[in-house]
């Protein structure tokens, strides 16, 4: 399945309880979309997220049922000392 880069803005500094992260799951399940992992800047108002998903108006989608900023949406790859692999191998991404 393809590989997409989120960047989201958000106007102030996020904050996230459990009840919005259960929400924001359940969207995204309903959406066909799968979160790998997310970075927040040091100012904590912008996130960079790895998802899984069919394409990337699905994103868009779960995004706006969420009421979250999609501002980017990149489709990525794997670039490796070797060379572009072509797909993100998500073993390597998985929170423990």
């Amino acid at each position: 399945m393809p590989v997409f880069l989120i960047e989201r803005t958000f106007a102030e500094e996020l904050v996230v309880s459990p009840e919005d992260a259960a929400n924001v799951k359940r969207i995204n399940e309903e959406s066909g979309v799968q979160w790998l992992i997310s970075f927040l800047s040091a100012d904590k108002k912008k996130t960079y997220c790895l998802y899984e998903a069919s394409n990337a108006d699905a994103i868009r989608e779960a995004a706006e049922r969420a009421g979250l900023p999609a501002d980017v949406i990149i489709e990525v790859g794997e670039l490796a000392p070797t060379g572009v692999a072509g797909e993100v191998q998500k073993e390597r991404l998985t929170l423990q």
